[in-house]
């Protein structure tokens, strides 16, 4: 109670430093650096990432493009090139126009490379940038480039696919937030008892937002799903606890003196009941953290620290606001739109055979989808972006008309003698898939010394540590015959170099699906322990969380299983998220109705009893916050072009619904199957039994 007054008592200083707060959390959030691309986020152990590293290192050169001049002649494009060469961080730009006149002669220079770089009117010229794929110096001189070029070339490459999600991200995260807002507050405005309220909810969670993404300024960057979700998870996820407050708060006024009494014992029984159930919710979060894949630590820091941030808010911050506005809240009251619940309560826990039948003969298809759609999902991440996005009609047109899907780079050491780099180079090109190869020996071949060379070429392709070898794939990152490809360049290479190394967008995005597969079994198991400890300890008892943990288990197994029937294929990232995002922030409609059945057979209810009123009591809460939940989500799933961000808000929205439905029917019929069990392995699980028998008379 001494917090709950201390609250009441300092309500004005408390939103004047709220709104203090406001100034630096939002400098914070405007100086946050995000990264928007995931290959950023393997880790450092990693040959791939290595190979990156070394290229920097050694060569300069970070992040690669194809630049498509369409129907220029020779003159523009030498232009355009002297120019592109000026551009800060434009490490290479390699005219192959330049190198068979200007260096070798064009006689010498090999027929099928000449091919492969000229189709029709269109040319490829090659551009190497001393700045890493995702840097804002790479982002800065693609944009210039393209400026250089004024529409007669297109960019192609990962760094030019940054620059565009980058644009398209910007222009739609205020959108995204907009809508959550709108259709969050209609919900409320719908399923709760007042009109006005759901505002002060929105600017109570609006503060703790901001506070939360200031913060992460401290984190030095944050990747562009956290950046568009964060604000639209924290929304949905920590409504509850200010609909709890309220409902609270609303009960203890016809109990108590005054207003701010009400107010003091309200804060406090919402202390104590949001604990269990934003533990929960937390605990999901963090197993995200332990994916060896890093972007699950920066959604989980990030989305952690924004629970936490909103619970305090809510027994500060909106308390606070709330007594400031006490009058026109108390006239503003309306009937909420859910009707009584006590006839379909005791209608459904009379038929609850049929619930537990559904039960059982949903789980084997749902988890036969939810196993299928796991081995389904894409991992090129072009595939989430709009197709008339400048970078995709890039590659879709380097792909088309040239035949290029991808461009390795491997690194071998520098003393290996040409005979085995000719070597190297011809089984490399009569690997399945391989286009064509560069490097010093392919382009002058066995008839022009090295010696003879100007230095400005050779030092595009050897350093004193390193000799790099380029090679054209026709084949799309991450796809069956990609995979082949890497294994046997990777073959060839150890053969010659065994500290030899590939390194490219696809031979990273190959690592990824090697440590994503691993990551999302390991994140499934940690959350479902984290939180089933977490429940056994809440409600001292061991069959309650492995009840509660398998109903919740059903909804994703349901939810992660429609897509392999719908057809539908995911982001790689969705499954491994959303199995512990749905699980952390849904358990707790489970809890809410555990522990109401709970404190029923304590006092001395029979078993049915005590499920007909824990449902009863349950169902509004559970509707209003699932209905929360959907509507903040929804809306960013229909309006965002980005399928990497559309598909979680799709599955979040979606599992709301699912998890809604799997606690209201099923669970009520686990605790009237398994009533016994329960009372046997929980703590403090005993009923009257002067008091069940009297019940069971009338």
């Amino acid at each position: 109670m001494k917090f709950g007054k201390a609250v009441v008592k300092t309500r004005v200083i408390i939103l004047i430093v709220a709104l203090a707060l406001l100034i630096p959390s939002i400098l914070g959030m405007i100086f946050t650096r995000v990264n928007y691309d995931m290959l950023n986020y393997l880790p450092d152990s990693l040959d791939t990432v290595k190979g990156q590293q070394y290229m920097l290192e050694d060569f300069n050169k970070g992040a690669f493009s194809f630049l498509i001049f369409e129907n220029a002649d020779e003159r523009t494009m030498r232009e355009a090139s002297e120019k592109i060469k000026n551009v800060d961080h434009v490490a290479t730009v390699l005219n192959f126009s330049d190198i068979a006149d200007g260096i070798i002669p064009k006689e010498l220079l090999p027929d099928k490379i000449y091919d492969a770089v000229n189709s029709g009117n269109d040319s490829l010229v090659a551009v190497f940038f001393d700045s890493s794929s995702s840097s804002d110096e790479t982002i800065k001189a693609i944009t210039e480039i393209r400026k250089i070029c004024n529409g007669q070339c297109l960019v192609s490459g990962i760094s030019a696919m940054v620059t565009d999600l980058r644009d398209l991200c910007e222009k739609e995260e205020t959108v995204y937030v907009a809508i959550a807002v709108v259709l969050a507050v209609i919900a409320m405005m719908l399923f709760m008892d007042n009109w006005i309220v759901p505002f002060v909810f929105l600017a109570s969670i609006g503060i703790a937002i901001l506070i939360n993404l200031g913060s992460n300024y401290f984190l030095g960057e944050i990747s562009y799903i956290t950046k568009a979700l964060s604000a639209v998870l924290q929304l949905a996820v920590t409504m509850d606890y200010s609909i709890f407050l309220w409902s609270s708060y609303n009960e203890q006024k016809s109990k108590c003196s005054d207003n701010k009494e009400a107010m003091a014992k309200a804060i406090n029984e919402t202390i104590t009941s949001v604990l269990g159930s934003s533990i929960t919710t937390v605990a999901g979060f963090i197993a995200l953290c332990f994916m060896t894949f890093t972007l699950g630590r920066d959604l989980g820091i990030v989305m952690a620290k924004g629970v936490l941030i909103g619970v305090l808010g809510c027994v500060t911050i909106l308390p606070s606001m709330i007594l400031a506005l006490d009058k026109p809240l108390a006239k503003t009251m309306h009937k909420s739109l859910i009707p009584k619940t006590k006839k379909l309560a005791v209608g459904l826990v009379k038929i609850f055979p049929v619930f537990l039948i559904l039960f059982g003969a949903l789980a084997i298809p749902a988890y036969y989808g939810y196993s299928q759609t796991n081995s389904e999902v894409y991992y090129d991440i072009s595939k989430s972006l709009p197709k008339d996005m400048a970078n995709v009609i890039a590659n879709t047109k380097l792909k088309e008309e040239f035949g290029m899907s991808n461009t390795h780079m491997v690194l071998v050491d520098s003393s290996l003698d040409s005979k085995e780099i000719r070597e190297m180079n011809e089984r490399f090109r009569n690997t399945d898939g391989i286009k064509f190869t560069l490097s010093l020996e392919s382009v002058i071949g066995s008839m022009v010394p090295e010696e003879m060379l100007p230095d400005s070429l050779k030092s595009i392709f050897k350093s004193d540590r390193w000799e790099m070898i380029i090679l054209s794939s026709e084949y799309s990152t991450a796809s069956d015959e990609m995979s082949a490809q890497i294994r046997e360049l990777n073959k060839i290479i150890k053969e010659y170099d065994k500290n030899g190394l590939l390194v490219g967008e696809a031979a990273c995005t190959n690592d990824l699906i090697s440590i994503t597969s691993v990551d999302f079994a390991t994140v499934n198991t940690i959350s479902i322990i984290a939180i089933f400890i977490i429940i056994m300890i809440v409600e001292k008892s061991i069959s309650l969380p492995i009840i509660l943990v398998a109903v919740i288990e059903l909804a994703i197994f349901l939810n992660l299983g429609l897509p392999h029937y719908f057809g539908e294929s995911l982001p790689f990232i969705a499954p491994i998220c959303i199995s512990t995002i749905q699980l952390g922030a849904t358990v707790d409609y489970a809890i809410l109705m555990t522990t109401r059945y709970k404190r029923e057979r304590q006092s001395g209810n029979d078993k049915r009893t005590a499920v007909v009123t824990a449902l009863e009591t349950s169902i509004s809460s559970i509707i209003v916050s699932a209905m929360g939940l959907f509507a903040a989500t929804v809306g960013v799933a229909v309006y965002s072009d980005v399928d990497m961000i559309g598909s979680l808000c799709a599955l979040m929205a979606r599992g709301a619904i699912i998890s809604m439905f799997c606690v209201i029917l099923i669970l009520p019929a686990m605790f009237m199957l398994l009533d016994k069990v329960i009372g046997f392995t929980t703590i403090g699980f005993r009923a009257n039994k002067t008091k069940e028998a009297k019940a069971a008379k009338s």
